[in-house]
């Protein structure tokens, strides 16, 4: 008696073992689980650690609650102005009602998958290339906003959308390459041109004060002799101005004092022409 009695306590602890093993779950701590007895959503939503579930009845469905992230294919497409790119992106999202992500859609990693990639090429379609190359904080924004609006519904919230790479044609990254270089060039030449104006109203300045003061030109040509051999150059081009040559006019045109109490000499008159002094022919 006492030997069946022992041989039914362990056959009972035996089956007690092998039913917790069998309804033995352990949920870990990112996750939720959601249960399912006869095919019926249960309310209650089994947290993290230790639980207990139904063989053969419930069926226990986990759901990860980190956040996920997916990069989104590159999408090629035609922007408003014409222009063929190539935009890849990356979505970050969470599941936030682990019931609905079960019950409503049948696989919610796969369907924001296909909703980002079908909201990146219409954001494509509607923007220009200036705003996919400068803009992109706003693009980011509407993306999120076209692929939040139903993924609300499968219990999924869009964390943040971020446009990685656009990728040009070679003629297109040539042509802005020009476009850059002409640019360029262009503020260049008004930068220069601009300089060349207050160089040339300085210089008008400079020269209004050497015509008041002809002393001035001298100095200033004497700076200039002073600044080219400081070169040590073997020739020295010497500009010499019209007003120095004027001076010296001046001063050869002046007569020079006598110099001793010696009256000056005349010269003789010249001999005069062959047939002048006679009448006759």
């Amino acid at each position: 008696m006492v030997e069946e009695l022992m041989v039914a306590g362990v056959a009972l602890v035996s089956a007690g073992a092998v039913y917790v093993a069998a309804a033995a779950r352990v949920v870990k701590q990112y996750e939720r689980g959601v249960v399912l007895r006869l095919g019926k959503l249960r309310p209650e939503v089994r947290g993290p650690g230790l639980t207990l579930i139904l063989p053969g009845i419930d069926r226990l469905r986990k759901v990860n609650m980190q956040i996920v992230t997916m990069p989104v294919p590159g999408q090629e497409g035609i922007t408003r102005d014409n222009v063929t790119v190539r935009v890849d992106a990356v979505v970050y999202f969470k599941v936030t009602s682990p019931a609905e992500a079960v019950i409503r859609v049948e696989d919610y990693r796969f369907a924001v998958s296909q909703m980002a990639q079908t909201s990146l090429r219409s954001i494509i379609g509607k923007s220009d290339l200036d705003d996919l190359l400068s803009d992109r904080e706003k693009l980011n924004q509407g993306l999120e906003l076209m692929i939040d609006s139903p993924a609300v519904e499968w219990g999924v919230t869009i964390d943040r959308v971020e446009i990685k790479d656009v990728s040009l044609p070679e003629t297109m990254k040539r042509s802005m390459a020009r476009q850059a270089e002409a640019d360029r060039e262009r503020r260049a030449r008004i930068i220069n041109a601009d300089a060349e104006l207050q160089a040339s109203k300085k210089l008008a300045e400079a020269a209004k004060e050497m015509s008041e003061q002809p002393a001035a030109l001298q100095l200033r040509l004497l700076q200039t002799v002073v600044a080219v051999a400081a070169e040590k150059n073997s020739t020295l081009v010497l500009p010499f101005p019209v007003e120095l040559l004027r001076f010296l006019e001046r001063a050869q045109q002046q007569p020079l004092p006598p110099t001793s109490s010696t009256p000056p000499t005349t010269s003789p008159p010249p001999p005069p022409a062959a047939g002048a002094g006679s009448g006759q022919v």
